[in-house]
């Protein structure tokens, strides 16, 4: 009976180190969710959507930090070497997590090695953007500026390494004309230099390209996915334009440092995936900003980095792009 019950006793004292990490965590301590663009585009607005649910439902100051700068690079680079227990989360992309890992011959972190899957939120298409005052109406008047005119051969991006970059690597690549990548340090100062003329034009989220779009300084010629977008219905595909097998969608998900106690990870993953449900964030996220939600698990986003970073590696290859 002694014998049993000191077994007793050293199985619970083992399990409870693992049963504390769970429960008694949030302590009274903010936690930090780091976006790696400028605030204003897509990834942000996830990030303050996503705070401000994981506030109210742990009861702890939940913070932005918005670190751009190396097509994401930087700000998973900081979170890759962050404490994992729990007060560091990561708004990642399909450039922080699937292109970035080809693209970067010395990408200073592991996308799968260094980081725990927590959830994928959305999938969003990007859009193809020109200015106004271009002078093209359609994808085909645009290819055909691109050809006459080489000081015209110029497309912005959010930055290296960025699904808008090798959307426009891979624009090049179809239509069989050299373009010249114009990076900037995130969406917003991309948008405003396209639409002043400054650079051709551009690939990125319709999310952000919205009040520009509206406000007529920036014009939209094509959606990149296979279907038509929700949101601009009459608008083509680049397909449907004439640029055949052009087919790419974004997404946006959230991960913590690798080793983070899984009973965190999962209800972090619980309450995420409740606050992508909530009305407020369907009519924020889906419905006004136009982003198929999907409210997954770490699985699902582990499944779908396994697809994804092959399928852009030979991307990268075929196109020859490279960040460094």
């Amino acid at each position: 009976m002694k014998r049993r019950h000191a077994l007793s006793c050293i199985a619970a004292s083992l399990a409870a180190p693992a049963f504390a990490q769970g429960s008694e965590w949030p302590h009274a301590k903010t936690i930090t969710y780091v976006v790696p663009f400028t605030p204003g585009g897509s990834t942000d607005v996830v990030g303050r959507t996503v705070a401000e649910k994981l506030q109210a439902a742990l009861k702890q100051s939940v913070v932005v930090d918005n670190k751009p700068g190396g097509g994401g690079g930087i700000g998973a680079s900081y979170v890759a070497k962050a404490p994992a227990d729990g007060y560091t989360l990561f708004g990642g992309t399909i450039s922080t997590h699937a292109i970035n890992a080809s693209l970067y011959k010395n990408l200073p972190y592991d996308p799968v090695k260094d980081f725990e899957p927590v959830a994928l939120v959305a999938f969003l298409p990007n859009v193809l953007l020109v200015d106004p005052n271009a002078g093209v109406n359609n994808v085909q008047e645009l290819i055909a500026l691109l050809k006459k005119d080489p000081k015209r051969r110029t497309f912005a991006s959010s930055g290296n390494g960025t699904s808008t970059h090798l959307t426009g690597e891979l624009f090049a690549d179809v239509i069989g004309v050299p373009l010249t990548h114009v990076p900037y340090k995130g969406t917003p100062p991309a948008m405003v230099d396209v639409s002043a003329g400054q650079v051709t034009f551009m690939f990125d989220q319709i999310t952000a390209a919205l009040p520009l779009l509206q406000a007529g300084k920036l014009k939209l010629l094509a959606v990149t996915t296979a279907k038509r977008f929700a949101l601009s219905p009459n608008t083509p595909t680049m397909m449907e334009a004439g640029v055949p097998g052009f087919d790419v969608s974004s997404w946006q998900a959230i991960y913590a440092p690798k080793g983070t106690p899984k009973p965190i990870v999962q209800r972090l993953s619980q309450e995420i995936q409740k606050a992508l449900k909530q009305p407020d964030v369907q009519e924020k996220l889906g419905k006004t900003m136009g982003m198929e939600i999907v409210a997954g698990g770490p699985e699902e986003l582990a499944a779908l980095m396994a697809r994804e970073i092959p399928r852009w590696a030979a991307l990268v290859k075929k196109s020859g792009a490279t960040a460094n």
